[in-house]
């Protein structure tokens, strides 16, 4: 199986955005990827959050969802949307899609884990200031495979993946705007580190390079085998990638090391004193 990983550099303008992200669709589908892969908030990128706040509409108004829906079905191509900021009930959702190449929506995800940190650079993030956590992970069965989806920081939290890949997920999806220092350091060494213990595909489409509000964002979109083989790394820039995903290569790592036959709940921590 074919797939496009679309590596961004997302700005303030969802148009603009919007525009890329139909291009990206249409460039995937003549190229015979089966299914295109994006990042963390495709729509919008704005740090600023006044003047943000404009552009964060709910997911039926949301133009940007519109435009990928009607694409993916234009190009008959199955569309994993990494994220869209959209509006909830007090805070804001920063929620994932998968599109089905009729143009309907075959599954949502909110992202559990908000990225509230201070880093040595200087950078302070509180995601939880203006968005809501989900409640929930979520598995799509899609023709391709069963994509076990996440967002961003969801990455440090192995519990999160390891109940995905018990659920039956084949490729663990990890959208993403990955800060520079934080992905320096830990970005590669996580996602194989997700493919590993799970014996899963690993598909992380990121955000790249110097953006509009001034952030900077880490690139290097990663797929990464079912043994922790990075097969795709598309370093800094903008642009679309391509892998092969062959599934049996899952079940393969897995009569290797039989990780998700082998885990035990571990309800209680024992401290002796």
């Amino acid at each position: 199986m074919k797939i496009a990983v679309f590596q961004m550099r997302s700005g303030i303008d969802p148009v603009r955005n919007m525009a890329a992200l139909v291009d990206a669709i249409k460039d995937a589908a003549r190229a015979g990827a089966a299914m295109l892969f994006t990042p963390e908030m495709s729509g919008l990128l704005d740090s600023n959050r006044d003047r943000a706040r404009v552009n964060i509409v709910q997911e039926a108004d949301d133009q940007v969802l519109a435009a990928v829906r009607s694409a993916a079905k234009e190009a008959q191509i199955w569309v994993h949307l990494g994220s869209l900021a959209l509006a909830g009930e007090g805070r804001n959702l920063n929620r994932g899609f998968v599109i089905s190449p009729d143009g309907t929506v075959l599954a949502r995800y909110d992202k559990m884990h908000l990225f509230d940190v201070d880093l040595p650079s200087g950078e302070s993030w509180r995601e939880s200031n203006a968005y809501a956590p989900g409640a929930r992970g979520v598995v799509a069965r899609t023709g391709l495979g069963s994509l076990g989806l996440s967002i961003c920081y969801d990455l440090r939290f192995p519990a999160l993946y390891q109940a995905l890949s018990a659920a039956g997920a084949d490729i663990l999806c990890v959208p993403a705007a990955f800060t520079v220092p934080t992905g320096e350091a830990h970005w590669h060494v996580l996602l194989r580190a997700r493919a590993i213990e799970n014996a899963c595909w690993v598909v992380a489409a990121a955000q790249s390079g110097t953006h509009e509000d001034g952030r900077k964002t880490f690139g290097h979109s990663l797929v990464v085998d079912p043994w922790g083989r990075v097969v795709l790394d598309m370093g800094s820039g903008e642009g679309i990638g391509f892998a092969e995903i062959d599934l049996g290569a899952i079940a393969e790592a897995r009569s290797r090391i039989p990780v998700l036959a082998h885990r035990r709940v571990i309800p209680v921590v024992e401290i002796a004193e």
